[in-house]
């Protein structure tokens, strides 16, 4: 099964599976990779249901993927990587900047959302951003971010009865934590902070930290 190295050492390069359609770009994202001493592409695939298939007996760090995929589009495989492997980080690589497809997209468990214009150099810088918990987007993808929350308005009332560590957690995703760093902060073992992300998870009826970081800044929740 795929699994994250949660330890992985500067001399162990981060290992990227890239899922891209067009030859020429998938190869030369894993050029660009394996010639960049912080990662190695260890798979790429042409298509996601390919992907999905051969993806469990890999190991990784992260996937780098497109959206305009053959047969099963990058968002909805998007969402299956997010059921299967919950702290997977995956990064979206598309030419498409419409907001429902950036909604969808980050709604689905992206954790980044990149643009193919994007320069190379900032390709890798975004990819580590994205390991250290952030969420990289490209200029163009963050201002249509900011404008799609400014469009939503928060219902009049909204009780999802968080408890005090709940709503703590929740604020830390918000600020750009993630697990390890959430119970770093907060003093408690990783396996609570999972704990209380799937209540979190179940009161805010979302399926990802994206949705429920959407949620809580969409709603005012922290």
């Amino acid at each position: 099964m795929l699994q994250l190295d949660p330890n992985p050492t500067k001399s162990e390069p981060f290992r990227v599976v890239v899922i891209e359609d067009q030859r020429e770009l998938r190869n030369g994202l894993q050029t660009l990779l394996n010639f960049t001493p912080t990662f190695t592409c260890v798979k790429s695939f042409g298509a996601m249901d390919e992907a999905l298939r051969n993806i469990e007996s890999d190991t990784a760090d992260l996937i780098l993927t497109d959206i305009g995929l053959p047969r099963l589009n990058g968002i909805e495989g998007t969402r299956i990587l997010r059921e299967k492997f919950p702290e997977l980080p995956i990064v979206v690589l598309t030419v498409h900047e419409e907001d429902d497809k950036i909604f969808q997209a980050l709604c689905a468990g992206a954790n980044g959302y990149l643009l193919k214009n994007t320069p190379a150099a900032k390709i890798i810088e975004a990819l580590k951003e994205v390991l250290d918990g952030g969420a990289p987007m490209s200029p163009n993808v963050a201002r249509r971010v900011v404008q799609l929350f400014r469009t939503f308005s928060p219902p009049e009332t909204a009780e999802y009865h968080l408890t005090e560590q709940e709503k703590q957690i929740l604020k830390l995703l918000v600020d750009g934590h993630h697990y390890k760093t959430a119970a770093y902060e907060l003093g408690i073992s990783t396996s609570t902070v999972s704990f209380h992300l799937k209540n979190i998870y179940t009161k805010l009826q979302v399926h990802s930290k994206t949705e429920a970081v959407a949620k809580a800044l969409r709603e005012r929740l922290v």
